[in-house]
């Protein structure tokens, strides 16, 4: 009874395994909200760091974590790090890459250790307002655990994300400049 128990186990988390290799390795979240603002508003929140503190979710979720700021102010080459006892937060490090006004802005992050990830920012002018499209992928590697975990990343992260578009949308649009007349 007991060895087919230890076989019936074995065969279990053989079976898992080989499905966990076959699970994407990709993983793609993506959000979007329009904002009362013209597309440059919204850039300069997003290409500097230090504006992140009125708008990031994690921010908000540990107000006091610690942030330390590396480079330029914005653009090509500005990071920060922060560190985070809270669990949803954690330590790491954020860079801008590549930066293209107005349009586009790619940042890396470095999770403590335990990979990268890569977001996008895109700012799609639609009449007077703004269209900002937030995007992350992540490559999970040859980890079948990891991939496990990336059908769950959108669930994980989404709702920040959401959260963070609503938090970006009501600094932007209580700038005077945001106004639309």
């Amino acid at each position: 009874m007991l060895k087919k128990i230890s076989l019936g186990l074995l065969g279990l988390v053989i079976g898992l395994a080989v499905v966990g290799f076959l699970l994407p390795r990709q993983v793609h979240v993506e959000r979007s909200l329009t904002m009362q603002a013209p597309p440059e508003a919204v850039y300069e929140q997003i290409n500097t760091l230090r504006n992140w503190e009125g708008w990031s979710p994690w921010h908000k979720i540990d107000p006091q974590m610690k942030l330390s700021y590396a480079g330029p102010a914005s653009g090509v080459g500005a990071s920060y790090s922060w560190l985070s006892n809270h669990s949803q937060v954690g330590n790491g490090t954020l860079r801008i890459k590549q930066a293209v006004p107005n349009q586009r802005i790619d940042t890396e992050m470095d999770f403590d250790g335990q990979g990268l990830g890569y977001s996008t920012y895109f700012f799609v002018p639609e009449g007077q307002a703004t269209k900002v499209t937030w995007t992350m992928d992540s490559d999970m590697g040859l980890n079948p655990a990891a991939r496990y975990m990336g059908l769950f990343m959108d669930g994980l992260v989404g709702d920040d994300f959401e959260r963070g578009l609503h938090n970006l949308q009501q600094v932007v649009e209580s700038k005077p400049a945001a106004v639309v007349r």
